[in-house]
């Protein structure tokens, strides 16, 4: 384009007023936009911060180390694995007869894998049911692995990066405030989340 819009998606719309793209077409993409960039980074922001709020000794540890870049990126790999916003890859189909944990998918059968399970797996993630963030995690497939890893990862991390080196550190005395019992999980969005994450300071 020689004039692009100020946002992608109102780029998308020019391309459909100009023929570039139907109607059809267009869709789906703003669609993954929306849910693939945004969505993924808002629900993993607001866990994130539940997840900290809840558990104060890593809080802590985040605070006293929020102005080490290592530490906070390890902090955020740590968050992806634990938090696993993505739960389901795409549908795919066994191109041979697998053998797992004395199970057999048979060549053609379909397969949904489930990221969390990889994530919270006790042979690559030691006590995986709990959060650390001073480990090394960065092995985990939040983003899913191989040609079928998210193309936004790095601005993911970046984004999550700036905000959990930031916002404790800005708002020092954030606390929920709602018990966490009565956070609102989602059930019906691609992306796990809260619906909405109350807090006071």
């Amino acid at each position: 384009m020689d004039h692009p819009a100020e946002d992608v998606l109102s780029d998308l719309g020019a391309h459909v007023k100009d023929g570039a793209l139907t109607l059809y077409e267009a869709a789906p993409l703003g669609h993954i936009l929306l849910v693939a960039d945004h969505d993924t980074s808002a629900n993993m922001i607001t866990l994130g911060t539940a997840l900290l709020l809840e558990n104060p000794d890593q809080l802590a540890a985040l605070r006293e180390n929020s102005d080490d870049p290592k530490f906070v990126a390890n902090a955020v790999e740590e968050l992806l694995r634990y938090l696993t916003i993505p739960h389901l890859l795409a549908r795919r189909a066994a191109v041979e007869d697998i053998g797992i944990d004395g199970e057999t998918m048979r060549a053609g059968d379909g397969v949904i894998a489930a990221l969390p399970g990889a994530n919270w797996d006790p042979l690559a993630f030691p006590d995986p049911g709990k959060v650390d963030l001073a480990p090394k995690a960065s092995h985990h497939l939040a983003f899913g692995w191989g040609p079928h890893q998210c193309i936004g990862q790095q601005l993911a991390r970046i984004e999550l990066h700036v905000v959990f080196s930031t916002l404790f550190r800005r708002v020092p005395t954030l606390r929920l405030a709602a018990d966490f019992s009565e956070l609102n999980f989602k059930e019906d969005s691609q992306a796990y989340g809260i619906y909405e994450l109350p807090v006071t300071w």
